[in-house]
């Protein structure tokens, strides 16, 4: 499998995109227009190793409901990335069974590396 989950309105989003040169054969998927389902959240997960990995504490709704003083779980975790795409950290990219979260500059090294394996 060769997937990005993006959202199309963020910059951050849209320049590391534009900032590499994609081999063929992936397919792009902005979560607001075709938001993540069960099945592709629960396969990230499994990739990732939890549901926290791939929840972004930097969301503007984690701020206004103030997820930041809640005990969530898990299950909390993944609810919240079902119900809203703004949760999700993004963007996220599966190459096969590898994970890549997030914009860290780390992050996008690590992706870099792997595409020209």
């Amino acid at each position: 499998m060769k997937k990005v989950y993006y959202l199309k309105t963020c910059n951050t989003c849209t320049r590391i995109i534009n900032a590499i040169n994609w081999p063929s054969g992936f397919v792009f998927q902005d979560i607001k227009q075709n938001p993540i389902t069960v099945k592709q959240v629960e396969a990230m997960h499994q990739l990732s190793g939890s549901y926290e990995a791939l929840f972004s504490k930097r969301a503007k709704l984690y701020k206004e409901m103030d997820l930041k003083n809640a005990n969530l779980t898990e299950t909390d975790f993944k609810q919240y990335l079902l119900e809203h795409y703004t949760f999700l950290s993004r963007p996220v990219v599966i190459i096969n069974h590898q994970i890549f979260i997030g914009s860290s500059k780390k992050t996008i090294e690590n992706l870099k590396a792997a595409l020209s394996e």
